[in-house]
């Protein structure tokens, strides 16, 4: 079970950090992401971690604000917001796969949590 915390309401230019903590089951071989998902849209890749930690994907939108990490000590898996803008509110996601890959297909992933809001205003 994957279980996000940290979502709330920041004004625009804010932070946020975004945690996805796991129950159940050792994440550390696994490869770990995030999403994000509005009404109607389908769900949007944001990072991408993989199971060694050693590489992180990002989308495009996301680039250079946000950072997504790992500790694998504590079975969390983080997401980092920085500079924040109206067009990230959201439902967060993460996500796990057991191969230890980081992707950005939705479909690569077998574990999800419930989702996180995040509300940014301007």
């Amino acid at each position: 079970q994957l279980v996000e915390s940290g979502g709330g309401l920041v004004q625009a230019g804010g932070s946020l950090r975004l945690s996805c903590a796991a129950s159940g089951r050792t994440l550390g071989n696994y490869g770990l992401g995030w999403f994000r998902q509005i009404p109607g849209k389908e769900r949007e890749f944001v990072a991408a971690i993989t199971g060694a930690g050693g590489r992180t994907y990002y989308g495009d939108s996301v680039k250079g604000r946000f950072t997504i990490s790992r500790d694998n000590a504590k079975n969390t898996v983080f997401l980092q917001m920085n500079s924040l803008k109206p067009e990230d509110t959201a439902v967060y996601y993460c996500a796990a796969q057991r191969f230890g890959i980081a992707t950005m297909r939705p479909g690569d992933y077998s574990y999800w949590g419930q989702g996180t809001q995040v509300t940014v205003s301007s």
